[in-house]
């Protein structure tokens, strides 16, 4: 009996844990380039919430390369990429944020690579900024992009 009531009362904080943890949600793609075996190569769209900042969603954009290493998962896609963080509703903040976090991180190869996006408070102008890049195990891209979402001075974020 004891261990059933522990039980539930760790299910909802499991259940908040595992909802904390961002994944990409596919907004869509388009085709760049026809391949014979496997799929085409790719240009896909997905959408990441901030796990900690209630109300903001950034938009990746990068290339998937397709074609047989694609559909066996071990091709190496390309380190560009482009990134739109929007306030998509309220923005409330969960709890204080550190100066600078990497929020979201996705496998770009089987092993030796990541596209990483980084959150950053601007705390002088109230505003979130959000940094996008790849990095490998040896040398990483320069290739990156910016965004940033203006939060309203009523609204101030907390740091740690």
């Amino acid at each position: 009996m004891r261990k059933s009531a522990s039980v539930r009362r760790l299910a909802p904080a499991l259940v908040l844990a595992l909802a904390a943890i961002a994944c990409a949600e596919p907004i869509g793609d388009v085709d760049t380039a026809f391949q014979w075996i496997g799929p085409d190569h790719k240009i896909v769209v997905e959408a990441y919430d901030d796990p900690k900042v209630v109300g903001v969603t950034c938009y990746v954009s990068r290339a998937k390369t397709g074609g047989l290493k694609g559909a066996l998962g071990i091709a190496v896609d390309k380190a560009e990429a482009s990134i739109a963080c929007r306030q998509v509703g309220p923005i409330s903040v969960r709890q204080p944020l550190p100066q600078q976090e990497e929020v979201f991180n996705e496998r770009l190869s089987l092993l030796f690579k990541r596209l990483r996006i980084v959150r950053m408070v601007d705390r002088a102008r109230n505003t979130l900024v959000y940094l996008t890049y790849s990095d490998r195990l040896v040398d990483g891209s320069p290739q990156n992009a910016v965004t940033a979402v203006a939060v309203d001075r009523g609204t101030p974020i907390p740091l740690r």
